[in-house]
């Protein structure tokens, strides 16, 4: 007979303590909110992104320290519409912080590295078909990122999915703070006067990359390549999925690496740098998990 006082199958009291995630998500955000407060003056609409970020992170807070029906859904995927309008402010405070850009201090490195620039080489092997074909590559980037802890959830392997987005957030916000300590906007503007032929496409090219250029082109986003660094993660990621699905990655990955340079979105030098960042954090991301996972229970009965 149990005793009515025997917890011991009760379920587990709803957690408070901070995941690995939210330490994350909220020191970024309070870096950068000392960077809007500490150049308030150059920050564009500095108001409206304080604003945001209170209201981001009390509505975080929130969730953590008041456990309710959303809190499990949430915590596992807030980081996602988070770490987006990071990326998104930062067209405001690198030109804010910095005042000044490094494209040609890269457009440099890569020259004196090739003995000409990569962007305008390359000419040489444009096709219409090439170039409609990688500028889908590209454009895919995002769905092929995000596609992994989709399947991951779907398996229902909350501690995989957990650290996949610890994982995938971490790379993301590191590419954040290499843009402000290297901002540059890439070779299709710096070098565009070199360029001999505009690149051509044949049926989707100029309305995939005029929205990307929507989305990014005001944007400080070249060192390192995030697309570069994100792919080789969800590649190397993909394991957890299924030997095909990381086959399909391992064929993809090379060939998103290409077209960034090929497109001219990229210097070669920001894809080095970001091949670089992804081994670092694939080596050192699970024992800083372990590190900032400490004192913190899954929640929602897992």
């Amino acid at each position: 007979m149990v005793s009515r006082h025997d917890h011991s199958s009760a379920s587990p009291p709803p957690d408070t303590g901070f995941w690995a995630i939210d330490k994350l998500v909220l020191g970024y955000l309070t870096f950068t909110t000392i960077c809007i407060l500490g150049w308030w003056s150059r920050v564009e609409y500095a108001g409206l992104l304080l604003l945001a970020h209170v209201l981001g992170m009390g509505l975080a807070l929130f969730e953590i320290k008041c456990p309710n029906r959303t809190s499990w859904i949430f915590r596992n995927w807030y980081a996602l519409p988070y770490v987006a309008s990071c990326y998104k402010e930062m067209a405001l405070l690198v030109p804010a912080v910095r005042g000044t850009d490094a494209d040609q201090w890269l457009a440099d490195l890569d020259f004196r590295i090739w003995g000409a620039h990569p962007t305008v080489w390359l000419e040489r092997v444009h096709t219409p078909a090439l170039t409609e074909f990688l500028q889908i590559v590209y454009t895919l980037f995002v769905p092929a990122v995000l596609l992994i802890p989709f399947l991951i959830w779907r398996k229902h392997r909350p501690g995989e999915f957990q650290y996949y987005a610890f994982l995938i957030a971490l790379g993301y916000l590191a590419s954040y703070i290499g843009y402000l300590i290297v901002p540059a906007r890439g070779p299709r503007f710096l070098l565009n006067h070199l360029q001999h032929i505009p690149l051509q496409g044949l049926w989707l090219f100029h309305a995939m990359q005029s929205t990307l250029d929507r989305l990014e082109s005001a944007h400080y986003d070249c060192f390192p390549s995030g697309h570069t660094e994100l792919t080789i993660l969800a590649w190397w990621s993909s394991r957890a999925i299924s030997k095909p699905l990381f086959w399909i990655y391992f064929t993809y990955t090379p060939l998103i690496i290409f077209a960034t340079v090929y497109l001219r979105y990229h210097y070669t030098v920001d894809v080095m740098a970001g091949i670089i960042l992804a081994a670092l954090l694939l080596v050192s991301t699970p024992a800083l998990y372990r590190v900032m996972s400490k004192g913190a229970l899954r929640i929602g009965g897992y």
